[in-house]
């Protein structure tokens, strides 16, 4: 099975913004992109971008990168939105001014979730996007080195497991992913095993490759231990407010605590299963090679709503 590589992403740096220039860089170093697969504009430094705004975004990035590039990673935190869209979702989809009246209702639907394509643009017209986000510069470093040396790091051999974490909390709301969660037990070949607790807190875990749970506030992040390439995320109603003080817990958390790719909401998008990533399938496509990026926009039904941040190659499983 291919994947995405770094000769199939774009990367777009915001020249408005110390941060994106700074972690830009460091990524173009880091994945030895061309000056081509390079488009460096100027963006407002804030959550939300007006659906103008966006549309200059877009023109721009469809110009600049041609057929080739399946995928982009925008170095910034923010803009992570379009109005109700997230900046994610209304690159790939097309920026929806109907969900806005309705944010609860069904949105856009991904001709991308559960594909067996590595080509996403060629195959579906869709160009992937991931966040390279993070609390700050040293952070967004930390990130890029984890994903650089995540690639083909995981499934041999002799190794020693690791582990797939899922908690099955008392939120009821939040919880509804539940149904979804993997069988537990080990999965031999990969060398994974899959752990379902019950509980509102998370417990003492090494080598952990996978995190999802249903909370508002997530606690005990200080208590995983991560491998390089890790992917974690909650299901929760504003976990993609990435200038989020206070409340619910954002996605640049689990980035912060060492996990390289996570996913969260912009506006509120109640419970529906299908506006957050699929547990099995999730773990499923990471597991058969998918860089974060893949695996992640792969699991996600109706991704308007939710921002995707990380290192979008990195690939522990890939041969």
């Amino acid at each position: 099975m291919g994947r995405i590589t770094a000769a199939d992403i774009g990367l777009v740096i915001n020249t408005a913004d110390p941060y994106s220039e700074q972690v830009g860089a460091y990524y173009i170093d880091k994945r030895r992109l061309k000056e081509n697969q390079v488009l460096r504009l100027a963006l407002p430094v804030r959550a939300t971008l007006t659906p103008e705004e966006f549309a200059d975004l877009k023109r721009q990035i469809d110009d600049h990168f041609g057929p080739k590039v399946q995928a982009l990673a925008l170095a910034w935190t923010q803009p992570y939105a379009v109005q109700c869209n997230a900046i994610t979702g209304a690159l790939a989809l097309g920026f929806d001014p109907e969900l806005c009246r309705q944010t609860c209702g069904r949105s856009r639907p991904s001709p991308y979730f559960n594909a067996a394509t590595s080509r996403p643009y060629t195959d579906k017209g869709l160009r992937l996007a991931m966040l390279l986000a993070a609390s700050d510069v040293a952070q967004a470093k930390a990130l890029v080195d984890r994903g650089v040396a995540a690639d083909r790091s995981l499934g041999w051999r002799g190794a020693p497991p690791v582990t797939a974490y899922y908690l099955s909390t008392q939120d009821a709301a939040r919880n509804v992913r539940a149904r979804l969660y993997p069988p537990v037990g080990l999965m031999r070949r990969q060398g994974v095993q899959v752990q379902v607790e019950q509980g509102d807190a998370l417990t003492e875990k090494d080598r952990l490759l996978l995190a999802e749970t249903g909370l508002a506030k997530v606690d005990g992040l200080e208590r995983l231990h991560w491998v390089d390439g890790a992917l974690a995320d909650h299901l929760t109603s504003f976990g993609g407010q990435l200038d989020r003080q206070g409340g619910q817990t954002t996605a640049l958390a689990w980035i912060a605590s060492g996990a390289t790719a996570s996913y969260g909401t912009v506006t509120e998008p109640c419970n529906h299963l299908q506006k957050f990533p699929h547990p099995q399938l999730l773990l499923l496509h990471y597991l058969q090679g998918s860089s974060a990026i893949e695996a992640y926009w792969k699991s996600v039904a109706w991704p308007q709503q939710g921002v995707f941040v990380g290192e979008p190659l990195a690939a522990p499983f890939a041969r």
